[in-house]
């Protein structure tokens, strides 16, 4: 089977013409395409890694998908619900990136993931990335695939103030508005989807960190993050260099297990230079090779172009650092 990108949302605002939406919860975990052939499931992020052996409740899926497909390629995210039943990113963290089988069975008992799926692109051999998003959904309605640890949730269409409303109140990171007649454009950001957030939240690189004071003494007192100006792929067409943009100083949202793992994540990342492209406004900082995602919640830009009050939520292993740019 093709191995398939995702097909990524724009952020933005609710559409005017709303009836021509779909819309979505955003689901608060990682993106994954899993492929289904010969009565087994392989599971992919967005950057392509294979994160089977991680998550071997999903794998689960390949019975009830049962004997009556061939293969079958599903777009959807990999969860994990807190105790309110709501999407947790902070609690799917204690599953990300871990390898060691024993850890991972014992993780499994303690915080099972679910694998939200909400698209389909492959059935039998079949590419259906031409399909508009409604000839899709309802393909994927018809394999009913619901079960212990994955979901078919349904969409609405219309009414988007009301969804995002509801998201908001539940304390969810936002919704997801796709064009009806919109088909699958793999690895691509075409606007036919946006995303509408009720918290800002961007996706940053890690390029150093300051050591904390009182009681942080010892320990990392806050990050400094940072974006690209350009995509990798947009710096290679135009020939010019990727830029890594200071975008400010993190120092809440940490527990005390964040900090130890991070400090053991950074201390092999140590590097003498400074890896922004600009000097920066704060003294006595370890720099360190910016390969480390985190995702961060904010109020605002400000006008020197940093977070306002930003919030560490957590670690991101889904994305290649070089896409990582700025959010309008």
């Amino acid at each position: 089977m093709p191995l398939i990108k995702p097909m990524l949302a724009k952020t933005g605002n609710l559409p005017d013409n709303q009836t021509q939406y779909s819309f979505e919860i955003k689901w608060d975990g990682i993106r994954t395409i899993l492929y289904f052939e010969d009565s087994k499931c392989k599971i992919v992020s967005r950057n392509l890694k294979d994160l089977t052996g991680q998550y071997p409740e999903l794998t689960a899926l390949a019975s009830s998908i049962g004997t009556g497909h061939q293969e079958i390629i599903l777009d959807g995210e990999i969860v994990a619900f807190n105790t309110a039943g709501l999407p947790s990113f902070s609690l799917l963290q204690h599953r990300m990136g871990v390898t060691d089988d024993k850890l991972i069975a014992k993780l499994r008992q303690e915080i099972p993931v679910h694998y939200i799926i909400f698209d389909i692109l492959s059935l039998d051999g079949n590419l259906l990335l031409d399909k508009n998003y409604l000839e899709r959904r309802s393909i994927l309605a018809s394999l009913a695939l619901e079960g212990p640890n994955w979901q078919t949730p349904g969409f609405k269409t219309g009414d988007g103030q009301a969804i995002l409303t509801a998201s908001r109140n539940l304390g969810l990171e936002g919704i997801v508005a796709k064009r009806l007649d919109s088909s699958y454009q793999a690895g691509k950001r075409t606007g036919a989807w946006l995303k509408i957030k009720n918290q800002r939240r961007q996706e940053l690189i890690i390029g150093g960190w300051v050591p904390g004071q009182g009681t942080r003494q010892g320990k990392i007192g806050a990050l400094l993050v940072g974006c690209y100006d350009i995509t990798q792929q947009n710096a290679k067409t135009q020939g010019i260099s990727q830029r890594l943009l200071y975008a400010g100083k993190v120092g809440t949202g940490f527990t005390q297990a964040t900090l130890q793992a991070l400090a053991k994540q950074l201390a092999p990342l140590y590097r003498d230079d400074n890896p922004f492209d600009q000097d920066l406004p704060v003294k006595n900082v370890r720099y360190v090779e910016p390969v480390l995602i985190g995702e961060f919640e904010f109020t605002e830009w400000t006008p020197n172009h940093t977070l306002r009050h930003p919030s560490f939520k957590g670690l991101r292993y889904d994305k290649n650092p070089r896409q990582v740019i700025r959010e309008e």
